[in-house]
């Protein structure tokens, strides 16, 4: 059977997980960890076997390296999003089995992405990323995780070489009302990235285009200022239309089970 075709962002904005391969263990000890981040590193400052600068490849707005899986919000640059991340996933295997002495594939195949068209969605995602260590219960707060890279919104103008674009979030948010929002827990029932491989009948662009289509929605996020009943007439039409629940949870920042019992 095919492979459903890898939607395209607007914006050139994605949420990319990378996941260890049998969802094994891609991270072993601080070295490890540390391997990663200059890898993305170089591919925010590339440079040619002779040390001369080469363009950005992409953009990180965020990261974050758990055990067996990576988050990244990543914007295409000078290479795709495919050809960067296999970089990334090539790069770092050939690290990883050297030191272990081990061969073959690292990665799950194929990454998951899913694209990243506005900005609410945008900063939900934030959120996500860096609380993804409180969730998993590997640390008591955003602060507390050291591979992630909320440290580094923190750190902003230490005048470190950052792996993160933090200028272009802070200009749209004051750090201080982003630190307030990130530390501001998610509902549990929010699913941000399908790692299953269900059916979906409808694209996130067409559900999106519903919403705002029909309903005069300037982005989907807006449904969350709704009246209940108003809300849960939309979010019922939307499913009539084909939208699954965690298309609409995605796309709306509304709650699981908000969506599921409308």
């Amino acid at each position: 059977m095919p492979r459903k075709t890898r939607e395209i962002s607007g914006t050139g904005i994605y949420h990319v997980m990378m996941r260890g391969t049998n969802k094994q263990n891609i991270f072993e000890d601080s070295e490890d960890y540390l391997r990663f981040m200059t890898i993305l590193r170089n591919m925010v400052y590339p440079v040619d076997d002779m040390g001369k600068a080469l363009p950005q490849r992409c953009y990180f707005y965020a990261y974050c390296l758990m055990t067996n899986h990576v988050h990244l919000l990543v914007r295409e640059a000078e290479e795709k999003l495919a050809p960067s991340i296999h970089r990334i996933a090539t790069t770092y295997a050939h690290y990883y089995n050297n030191k272990y002495t081990r061969c073959g594939h690292l990665f799950q195949d194929r990454f998951k992405s899913e694209p990243v068209n506005d900005q609410g969605y945008f900063f939900t995602l934030l959120r996500y990323i860096h609380q993804n260590p409180m969730a998993a219960g590997l640390s008591k707060s955003i602060d507390d995780y050291d591979w992630s890279s909320w440290k580094e919104y923190e750190n902003y103008k230490i005048g470190l070489q950052d792996i993160c674009t933090i200028k272009h979030v802070v200009g749209r948010m004051p750090l201080d009302e982003l630190r307030e929002l990130v530390a501001d827990p998610l509902p549990k029932t929010l699913q941000i990235l399908d790692f299953d491989d269900g059916k979906v009948n409808l694209s996130d662009d067409e559900v999106r285009t519903f919403l705002t289509d029909t309903f005069g929605l300037r982005q989907p996020a807006d449904l969350q200022l709704y009246n209940r009943e108003r809300r849960n007439d939309i979010l019922r039409e939307a499913k009539e239309y084909g939208a699954s629940i965690r298309q609409l949870v995605r796309l709306t920042g509304l709650g699981f089970s908000i969506v599921r019992d409308a």
